[in-house]
């Protein structure tokens, strides 16, 4: 409830200040500018009018300036029949019409100053409504002046101020603040300045060490007369004394290495004036030399073996750092050549297995396919019976009684032919000397491959005289054939087809 009570009460103040600012506007006669802005050195018009004087008889109008700090006081009045009138005032000779008359009693201001700062009424007097006013809020402004400085300290434990921003008589008072990456705060101060300005101060404190060394820190000031606030832009200056590293060695100097070096990277403010290099075994190395903050090692040997020490200076003191050096002994490493020349010979010789494989399986195919053309079952280790006989003999019912020679081929006996005798003696009483024997033409090679085609050609057009013999496949699976009568006493040598595997066998024999 009381709630309501107070929300009542302050809309029903709002709702009454809105009705007397309408009615103020209203009864408001005097037509002036609220507010005018200025720089100190400028001209100044304050314009003032009377609105609707119809029935009013304007008498008289009156400039009066009411500064902040001060009393009022009459600054200018104009009468229609007296004319002008300049009263005693700070703003005397300064201050004029222009254009002196009722209707338009604007002044102007020379050369403005800080202190002309205030209220300025413009009144009318008038018969018979009395007084009537307007009034005028001259704002000065001075742009202030910025500016921004480093302060060098030496690193330390305690805060210290390491830079400073000034913004000088302002108006009003400039606004600052420090944007930084560094650890640190800052204080304002404010001071009067100059021509009723403000001067605003200040100062940026932390506590400097090394690593804070050319930071960057920046003030930024803020102020109504720049279009936006001003950066300006520092780097903290802290000195300390050098810091020093040694850095170049990997831990694998051996002896008879060439160009190495250490290098002596040193850091300072101020910059370090001098670099010297010293060995803690006393002389330094006959092959080593010095190069300014670089230590250069021609050759490694056993001298090289000790500790070598930078020591770096500046006006604040000396740093030092220090490296040992283990010469180690040279590192034998195989020559990579070998084990290239090895990898290369070892894929020869792969190859040169694999192609000797390829080749000698390609050549048993060959020789059992070409085997099994002449002999289906070559390569068994039952006893295959070849029987010679010519096919023209046989035709002409020769051979038939089995008067010609059969030869028993035996693999087991390392391919030797055995003569079997069918006590049968040729026409001639004996063996023929001019005709080749059996085992003679099965050891000759001489056959060549237009025979051989031949051959071929007669298993597979005869067939059906083979089937002839298939009744004497009684107790044993022989067949014989009687020689050609061509050649009773022996064989022909053209019936006979040498073999890639030494055998030799006939073109006319049917094998079982």
């Amino acid at each position: 409830m009381a709630k309501d009570r107070n929300e009542c009460f302050s809309n029903c103040l709002l709702v009454l200040a809105a009705i007397l600012t309408i009615q103020g506007a209203v009864s408001q006669k005097v037509k002036v500018q609220p507010e005018v802005v200025s720089y100190p050195g400028e001209t100044v018009n304050l314009r003032c009018s009377f609105l609707d004087h119809g029935g009013i008889q304007l008498t008289q109008v009156s400039w009066i300036w009411e500064p902040k700090d001060g009393a009022r006081d009459n600054i200018a009045v104009f009468h229609p029949q007296f004319g002008a009138s300049y009263p005693a005032s700070p703003l005397t000779g300064r201050v004029t019409f222009p254009n002196p008359s009722l209707e338009n009693p604007s002044i102007e201001i020379k050369d403005v100053k800080m202190t002309d700062e205030g209220t300025y009424v413009c009144e009318y007097a008038t018969y018979p409504s009395g007084n009537e006013q307007g009034e005028t809020v001259l704002v000065m402004l001075a742009k202030p002046k910025n500016t921004a400085s480093i302060v060098t300290v030496t690193a330390g434990q305690k805060p210290v101020v390491v830079a400073r921003c000034e913004s000088a008589n302002g108006k009003p008072p400039a606004t600052i603040k420090w944007v930084s990456v560094v650890n640190g705060n800052g204080t304002v101060v404010s001071a009067p300045g100059t021509d009723n300005t403000v001067t605003v101060s200040s100062e940026y404190r932390l506590v400097p060490t090394p690593a804070d060394n050319g930071k960057d820190l920046s003030c930024v000031v803020t102020h109504r007369t720049q279009d936006k606030p001003q950066s300006l832009p520092l780097k903290l200056a802290i000195e300390y004394p050098p810091q020093v590293t040694v850095v170049g060695y990997d831990n694998n100097w051996y002896v008879g290495r060439a160009d190495v070096s250490l290098t002596c990277q040193a850091t300072g403010n101020p910059v370090p004036e001098s670099v010297d290099w010293k060995v803690l075994s006393g002389q330094m190395p006959e092959t080593v030399q010095r190069k300014g903050n670089k230590l250069v090692v021609l050759k490694v040997d056993d001298r090289v073996n000790t500790t070598f020490v930078c020591e770096v200076k500046n006006r604040l003191g000396v740093g030092k750092d220090q490296v040992t050096v283990v010469v180690r002994e040279p590192i034998k490493n195989s020559s990579n050549v070998g084990v290239v020349a090895g990898a290369i010979i070892g894929s020869l010789l792969a190859l040169l297995l694999v192609a000797a494989l390829i080749a000698f399986l390609v050549t048993r195919s060959r020789r059992r396919q070409q085997g099994y053309r002449g002999n289906a079952n070559q390569g068994s280790y039952d006893i295959k019976t070849r029987i010679f006989g010519g096919k023209k003999a046989s035709k002409n019912g020769a051979g038939g009684n089995g008067s010609g020679p059969a030869y028993a081929y035996r693999e087991s006996d390392s391919e030797t032919l055995t003569e079997k005798s069918n006590n049968l003696r040729r026409d001639g009483g004996g063996v023929a000397n001019a005709a080749p024997s059996a085992h003679d033409i099965l050891l000759s090679n001489d056959l060549d491959e237009s025979e051989r085609r031949k051959f071929d050609g007669l298993e597979d057009g005869e067939e059906d005289e083979d089937e002839r013999y298939d009744q004497f496949r009684g107790s044993g699976p022989i067949l014989q054939l009687r020689p050609p009568e061509e050649e009773a006493g022996g064989y022909l040598d053209d019936d006979m087809e040498s073999q890639r595997d030494g055998s030799v066998i006939s073109r006319t024999a049917v094998y079982v």
